[in-house]
């Protein structure tokens, strides 16, 4: 009888073990490798989708300029990347936008385009679905004033300008300033799954996020979109054009 109540103790001892150490290596891929996030705005459309759940990537922002450099992917931030962010007048709230300004650049915008150092920046991924162009004109309240006329601006040492690519409904440096770098969690890697329905907002109630649970079960086949399964965000050339039905409930609205 103690022999086997010895062997009982040490397999239910070996899965303690077992489950522990998973445990360990979730959390240790979640806070330094990989990370899951929602997209819960039209901001980045049509490139992330509101829906749409990625993967960031955390570990390719890791410490560089060391002797490992050529052995794992790591390197600096790069103009056009995707990326995820604490936001900077929040830090609890995750951000995702395009990396548009550099540390140094002089970025300006002028009737929605956008030029870094006198040169007009090429950005086939911008969206506008406001026709209308507001002018320079101080009086004009935000986010108008600086939606479509901003700057001349330097990038500050150690920070970026973040933009969104639905450049009329994004909240982003332009009226919020830039991100430093150590805010930037990851770059936007994947979709792994993509829903089309709008999830509640960060902070929701418990009774919210169950009606979104409901939601998922009862229209899983029905709304996921099962073409957006495994989708590389590309740091420039994944731009998808909307989608039949899937236009925004507020097409000149603000996120």
């Amino acid at each position: 009888m103690a022999t086997e109540a010895s062997e009982k103790k040490s397999t239910i001892r070996e899965y303690y073990e077992a489950l522990l150490i998973a445990v360990i290596f979730v959390n240790f891929a979640r806070i330094f490798v990989f990370q899951a996030f929602k997209i819960p705005t039209g901001s980045m459309e049509d490139n992330l989708k509101v829906g749409d759940h990625i993967i960031v990537n955390k570990f390719i922002y890791g410490p560089n300029h060391g002797p490992l450099d050529n052995l794992f992917p790591i390197r600096d931030v790069k103009r056009g990347d995707i990326i995820v962010f604490r936001y900077p007048l929040d830090p609890s709230t995750d951000f995702v936008k395009r990396v548009v300004g550099m540390p140094g650049d002089t970025l300006e915008v002028r009737d929605k385009k956008v030029a870094i150092n006198g040169t007009p920046l090429d950005e086939p991924y911008v969206v506008h679905e406001d026709p209308q162009t507001y002018p320079m004109q101080p009086a004009l309240p935000e986010p108008y004033r600086s939606r479509d006329q901003y700057g001349p601006y330097k990038v500050p040492p150690d920070s970026y300008f973040a933009m969104g690519d639905n450049r009329d409904r994004s909240s982003d440096s332009r009226y919020w300033g830039t991100v430093p770098r150590s805010m930037i969690k990851g770059r936007a890697f994947m979709v792994y799954w993509s829903f089309a329905k709008e999830p509640p907002p960060q902070g929701s109630p418990p009774i919210d996020r169950l009606k979104e649970l409901v939601g998922v079960v009862a229209h899983f086949f029905t709304k996921t979109r099962w073409h957006r399964t495994f989708f590389i965000v590309d740091s420039k050339y994944h731009y998808t054009p909307a989608e039949p039905g899937e236009g925004s409930s507020s097409p000149y609205g603000f996120e």
